[in-house]
């Protein structure tokens, strides 16, 4: 594990419409679940381990290696939801931390320097982001734990849910990577995306 004080966080709390319901991060691929494929790229990545944002019962996940954290946030309120959840259970379960990295369940190609680009990036900005192929990925990110206040007050007082909007508000920074030879961060949101990536890994 790397010597980072850093808590990484899954996504998983969508309603997965596109895909046509259910736990998307449970789908299969290639024999292999998105979220084992997930947590084997992302959790070497995190010096304090993972937590899974997931509502609902637990135990569907199996044996997730760490908590399962719901938001606390009614209504299904979006990623930001998650990442509210993640920060506050950071605070509460580890407080010597500061920051909390966040990815979604359903992106099984993960870069491997995730962590320590983004957190190279934070130096100088509240928030770091990813990009690649010309497009921000709002939900994969590096929050400071001390931001969970501001996301409140935008989420509940303010009733927002565009994660974009907050990560503008908070002065981010996105940080490129390649997208070849296939993007890092393609998230697999539908039946024929996964058989694509079914035949990338055929090929590859």
């Amino acid at each position: 594990m790397p010597r980072n004080g850093i808590l990484g966080v899954v996504l998983a709390g969508g309603l997965s419409r596109r895909m046509g319901g259910g736990d998307k991060p449970l789908r299969s691929l290639a024999g292999r679940t998105l979220l084992d494929r997930v947590v084997g790229r992302f959790a070497p990545q995190c010096g304090t381990g993972l937590i899974l944002n997931a509502n609902g019962d637990p135990s569907r996940f199996g044996p997730f290696p760490g908590r399962i954290v719901p938001d606390d946030v009614p209504d299904h309120a979006g990623p930001l939801a998650g990442v509210l959840a993640a920060l506050d259970h950071a605070a509460a379960e580890h407080p010597g931390i500061a920051q909390v990295a966040s990815i979604t369940g359903d992106a099984p190609f993960l870069p491997l320097d995730l962590v320590a680009r983004l957190a190279e990036a934070a130096r100088a900005a509240p928030i770091a982001m990813a990009a690649s192929n010309g497009r921000e990925h709002f939900t994969v990110a590096l929050w400071p734990v001390a931001l969970r206040t501001a996301l409140r007050e935008y989420l509940v007082d303010r009733n927002e849910r565009r994660v974009g909007g907050f990560l503008r508000e908070q002065g981010a920074v996105a940080v490129d990577w390649a997208a070849a030879p296939v993007d890092p961060f393609w998230n697999l949101n539908t039946p024929d995306d996964l058989a694509q990536a079914e035949a990338y890994l055929a090929g590859s």
